[in-house]
């Protein structure tokens, strides 16, 4: 079992709202295609990020805060409407290279305390891959018991995920090769980080909103998996390069890998 994540710097121009990056999205969705059609018992879960669509509302309307008044549930629903426009474009994409994809949005199914997910159906995604489905989440707003309304990365799903749907491996492919043991001159990434190499890391601001925490939060997120799983493999790579995702999917170890 694979969850594979595109990150929103990948299939959005997070620089420019609301701008997809089709040609990037259809060459992912076509490796993901291929990987199925070389491995016939691959069993994945897709998620991805909400990238230029879901993070400059968010932002301006501080959904990650919380929503109470009547704006800030005006702007709770935004961000779902930008981030439904998005899966609804990954969606269409794999449909098209022949993938059975069938969305799950976390919106409908998750509710939160504080920002950390309580509970979300699964039992339909479990079902979804019992009868050969692509599962399709991402990041998206979550109704929160303490804060009325939040936003829930990715990677929170994955995890939530992970306690009932065990991965052999979790795939975060972003625009980065790797998370950087030299950054800001970049030219070399961590093959392998572990627990006592966090100190180490210097991690750069994004140049866009994001509310989710960007690369740190993925590593202490990724960290926080490896710990509670034994033998997860969680690799942080980029899927710029082509036929990187594919290989990554066909057992090829890309990037950064965060272990214990």
């Amino acid at each position: 079992m694979i969850f594979l994540k595109l990150g929103g710097s990948l299939i959005t121009d997070k620089s420019r709202p609301e701008t997809p990056r089709l040609k990037v999205i259809a060459r992912l969705t076509t490796e993901i295609a291929h990987a199925f059609n070389q491995r016939h018992d691959l069993r994945l879960i897709l998620g991805h990020g909400s990238g230029s669509f879901g993070h400059p509302p968010a932002s301006r309307h501080k959904t990650h805060l919380g929503a109470a008044s009547q704006a800030e549930w005006i702007g709770f629903a935004e961000v779902w409407s930008a981030a439904q426009r998005l899966n609804r474009m990954v969606i269409d994409h794999l449909i098209e290279c022949g993938l059975p994809a069938i969305a799950f949005p976390p919106s409908s199914s998750a509710i939160s305390k504080d920002h950390v997910i309580l509970e979300m159906a699964l039992e339909p995604i479990k079902r979804a891959l019992d009868v050969g489905l692509l599962p399709v989440v991402h990041g998206d707003v979550a109704f929160d018991l303490t804060r009325g309304g939040t936003i829930i990365s990715t990677e929170k799903v994955f995890a939530y995920m992970a306690s009932q749907i065990r991965p052999d491996r979790i795939l975060l492919a972003g625009l980065d090769p790797g998370v950087y043991i030299d950054f800001p001159d970049s030219k070399e990434i961590f093959a392998t980080i572990t627990e006592e190499d966090v100190p180490k890391i210097k991690f750069k601001k994004a140049d866009a909103p994001d509310v989710t925490g960007g690369m740190w939060s993925k590593v202490q997120e990724a960290l926080a998996l490896a710990r509670e799983y034994p033998g997860l493999e969680v690799r942080i790579f980029s899927g710029e390069e082509p036929g990187a995702v594919a290989n990554a999917l066909l057992d090829g170890k890309p990037g950064t890998l965060i272990t214990m």
